[in-house]
């Protein structure tokens, strides 16, 4: 399971540029796919082989320059209830300001690792003046510019030296697989749970964001066992003026983060709007299996086309990542429920596919042979040989003569390839081009 990395510290000490400076090292190589919409204050990163997410609180603040020291108090306090390892940032120019004092009293009875990052250090002139930010009473601290990533190294180092290393044990324990339904605010993610259960175990209003917590409930019926998450609506970040709105966020982001499968919920009468591709695209940026519930059907209006209309506009938003399941349900009047959790189910089966390697070569290297990769400077590549790693999610290696050339428009073909000939429905596939 990834740890969670929370930074917090008041307005205008670089908390946002040392985020973008942890989540780069890796972003440029993970997220290679295109029109993938990136949230500003969530990220993955890793380091001397450890993965961890980085949560930039500043981002959740409510109009960042005039803040209420009340405001980041209670950032401090969520981050610190919902976080790992726990990432203070000062800044070496301002020195100690009454502000600072407040989170380090918070912080001093925090039984979590806590690292102290002095900014803006970027000479040794500076480096003397850090000295103060032991009057803070929380220990040693690391000197870091994040503007030009001294320091930095070293502060990962130690931050990594506190994520624990993940144990093949871990991977072994198959417990029932995880569901999570997510989505935003209002969209029936609780009314869909209570109508699979068959008990008001949620409470239901239509006030939007009434669900606060990640709620965990085990199904067992028709022949299914699973894990059900019920997760606080995601928020627009505008929206986000409460604590407990942040706290929700949180909790999704978590739980997309520790599930199987995504079950995105849309509200069929507002359409998918970015805030449903901004959850959609977190479980495909966490390799999870995903599928789509449009609920509340039954309150549009329809005419002969208007599901296939709208499962098309949904298509071509989510593109490339197209092979995914859309169900239409109705939460309130039980219509497609079944289906949708049958949807579920089989999404899980195809994330846990293993293709044969003889039988991946017999079909891939022929679709190869007579499509391969446009010829570069004059060169040929050649495709010798594939196949599936040993992985938890579906990942291919294609061995090649000179796999530098492949393009991403010849990944693309690939991957569709391997979706047509083996049901990969609703699972991110990760495919390698490797020197042979």
């Amino acid at each position: 399971m990834n740890s969670i990395v929370a930074i917090v510290g008041r307005p205008n000490v670089g908390k946002s540029t040392l985020f973008n400076r942890l989540i780069k090292r890796r972003e440029a190589i993970v997220d290679s796919v295109s029109g993938v919409t990136r949230d500003r204050h969530y990220g993955k990163s890793e380091w001397n082989g450890k993965e961890f997410s980085v949560i930039d609180t500043g981002g959740y603040i409510v109009g960042s320059d005039d803040i209420f020291e009340g405001e980041i108090r209670k950032q401090v306090q969520l981050a610190i209830d919902e976080a790992d390892i726990i990432l203070f940032v000062v800044d070496v120019e301002q020195g100690i300001t009454p502000m600072d004092d407040a989170v380090a009293k918070i912080l001093r009875q925090v039984d979590k690792p806590l690292f102290i990052a002095v900014n803006k250090v970027d000479n040794a002139m500076r480096a003397a003046d850090a000295v103060e930010f032991y009057n803070l009473g929380l220990g040693d601290y690391h000197t870091i510019s994040s503007v030009n990533g001294s320091g930095t190294g070293d502060l990962l180092d130690a931050i990594a030296e506190e994520i624990p290393t993940p144990s093949e044990d871990d991977e072994v324990i198959d417990e029932l697989p995880r569901f999570a339904v997510v989505g935003r605010p209002n969209a029936g993610k609780s009314s869909f749970i209570n109508a699979l259960i068959g008990e008001d175990r949620n409470i239901v209003t239509n006030i939007a964001g009434t669900t606060r917590d990640s709620i965990d409930t085990k199904y067992n019926r028709f022949g299914f066992e699973f894990n059900l998450v019920d997760t606080a609506g995601i928020r627009k970040k505008s929206k986000v003026k409460e604590d407990l709105e942040f706290y929700s966020v949180m909790r999704a982001v978590r739980a997309i983060e520790y599930c199987d499968i995504a079950i995105v919920m849309v509200d069929a009468t507002r359409g998918f709007e970015g805030q449903d591709e901004k959850i959609f695209w977190l479980a495909e940026k966490n390799r999870k299996g995903v599928v789509i519930l449009v609920n509340k059907w039954d309150l549009v209006d329809k005419e002969t086309n208007t599901m296939r209309d709208f499962e098309n506009k949904i298509r071509k938003t989510i593109e490339p990542f197209t092979d995914v399941p859309i169900v239409f349900i109705s939460a309130l009047t039980k219509q497609r429920i079944f289906k949708a959790i049958e949807t579920a189910v089989e999404v899980h089966e195809n994330r846990k596919r293993k293709i044969q390697t003889s039988k991946l070569n017999e079909t891939m290297l022929e679709i190869m042979q007579q499509t391969p990769p446009p010829a570069t400077k004059g060169k040929f590549i050649k495709i010798k040989y594939c196949m599936q790693l040993p992985t938890h999610t579906p990942q291919f290696a294609f061995f090649a003569n000179l796999p530098q050339y492949i393009r991403d428009p010849y990944r693309r073909f690939v991957e569709n390839q391997l979706r047509e000939h083996y049901n990969f429905n609703g699972v991110p596939i990760s495919i390698y081009f490797r020197q042979k």
